[in-house]
């Protein structure tokens, strides 16, 4: 081998080597922020199941439900996609795959779609394609607040009460483990209600004061507001996840190239080395001879 050729191998295990030194300290960052997300996400889940069991309540031991929560109640035409992205790569196919989800989606349905894109990978995917982005929010998923969730679910409850929207679908990552997510689809409104036995604690119908309407109307903007907020931190958790596996892989990629390249250089190495002394032992003979 010649000479260049080796220090062009030398030059690559150099690369290399940084790129494992790179990807092994994303993985640090990612899990030291996986563990402060999973935290919050854990907290946040409690609570979140706590309301959705109050308004199940009230659903199933309530004799009227306002009309315009209710599925059924008017045809569907436009429905907004929430579409939960992150704001960074290298993180495997932890964006793809929300994308690809909402696409089937919005396949699916003959309705118009218009997108709320949380994340810039998601708003930069369907802006692209034409379709209409009636909002977007370019922060990263773990930095937005549940006051920043309440901002971004009043202008699409006010597009849904005013008949702008008829269905609000929400696109997201599900946090099952460290090692595994999965992408979820949620229609927030309208509501599908059947009546649960479980959940019904009252032989008679519960009363609510000042009207059910009017519990209505604060409850399930609070629905969903938490629901949004709660997919937010589930979906960062998820990413720093999927970004923890996807910079551990490649880590353990890079270690194995280094080992390859490693071998590749020093039998180089002792091939040149060998050839050298054929060389000078050549030499020396033919010295010898003359």
């Amino acid at each position: 081998m010649a000479s260049a050729d080796i220090q062009a191998v030398k030059r690559r295990i150099k690369s290399v080597s940084t790129m494992e030194h790179v990807t092994n300290a994303m993985k640090l960052v990612s899990a030291a922020k996986l563990r402060r997300a999973k935290a919050t996400f854990e907290r946040t889940h409690e609570h979140f199941m706590y309301l959705t069991h109050s308004i199940a309540e009230v659903f199933n031991n309530a004799e009227e439900v306002p009309e315009l929560y209710l599925e059924g109640s008017r045809e569907i035409k436009n429905t907004c996609y929430i579409v939960i992205t992150g704001t960074k790569g290298l993180c495997g196919s932890f964006n793809t795959n929300v994308i690809k989800e909402a696409e089937r989606e919005i396949m699916k349905n003959d309705s118009h779609p218009m997108i709320v894109a949380i994340g810039t990978k998601g708003r930069d995917y369907f802006a692209k394609r034409d379709f209409e982005i009636v909002e977007s929010y370019i922060s990263p998923a773990e930095t937005i607040s549940f006051l920043d969730s309440q901002k971004m679910s009043k202008p699409i409850l006010t597009m849904f009460n005013e008949g702008e929207i008829d269905e609000v679908i929400l696109v997201y990552t599900s946090f099952i483990s460290t090692l595994t997510q999965e992408v979820k689809t949620v229609r927030l409104l309208p509501f599908d209600i059947q009546s649960d036995p479980d959940i019904i604690k009252h032989d008679k119908p519960v009363e609510y004061e000042p009207t059910v309407e009017d519990v209505f109307n604060y409850m399930v903007p609070k629905f969903v507001e938490i629901t949004l907020y709660g997919a937010i931190v589930e979906s960062a958790t998820c990413e720093h996840a999927a970004r923890r596996t996807a910079m551990e892989n490649a880590a353990e990629n890079a270690n194995e190239m280094l080992g390859e390249l490693s071998l590749y250089y020093n039998r180089a190495r002792q091939e040149a080395i060998t050839n050298e002394l054929i060389e000078i032992v050549a030499g020396s003979e033919a010295q010898q001879s003359t």
